[in-house]
């Protein structure tokens, strides 16, 4: 019994990781989008006349736009933590929520601060845009993920390994 339960959990969890993934992450954009903007715009707002348009338009004085895409949301890196939460085995549904939560809040601090770094090179006209925007889209978000979940291992008590613990429980159990 507790066996097929345990096979049950797994197959709910990867279910739920197809379902949030076909419709192209849109619940994360959809979610996503105005948490990250709206910070983003009363943050700008503190040292500048900003006002933001269609929730992801933030204008500068009345003449800098800045537009959050999709990439500036980072809808990719907020499924990538829920797939890291999600393949992991052995996590009650309480704390599996307490770390999600805790993944997602850490990330959207984070990516609001670095597109409120890069605003301002934005606004002061700063040659060196282009590069920071490189170096913190490919690097330091990455590295802010690897770093969230890795915090999250050590402060949660993280034992399993995704998808490995699992592949290694359906292997032993169903040979």
């Amino acid at each position: 019994m507790k066996r097929q339960r345990e096979i049950l959990d797994i197959f709910v969890r990867y279910i739920i990781l197809i379902l949030v993934a076909v419709p192209n992450l849109w619940l994360f954009y959809l979610i996503l989008t105005p948490l990250t903007a709206y910070p983003t715009y009363f943050l700008l707002n503190i040292f500048y006349d900003a006002s933001i348009l269609n929730n992801n338009i933030i204008l500068i004085n009345h003449a800098i736009p800045i537009e959050l895409i999709g990439a500036c949301i980072a809808g990719s890196a907020y499924y990538l933590l829920l797939i890291l939460n999600l393949t992991t085995r052995e996590i009650a549904l309480k704390k599996r929520a307490r770390i999600l939560l805790w993944a997602f809040g850490a990330f959207l601090v984070l990516n609001i601060l670095r597109i409120f770094a890069l605003s301002l090179f934005v606004i002061s006209g700063s040659s060196f845009f282009d590069i920071t925007h490189r170096i913190f889209w490919y690097a330091l978000s990455t590295i802010f993920v690897v770093a969230i979940w890795f915090t999250e291992v050590k402060f949660f008590k993280i034992k399993a390994i995704p998808f490995y613990s699992d592949v290694k429980f359906l292997y032993k159990n169903l040979k």
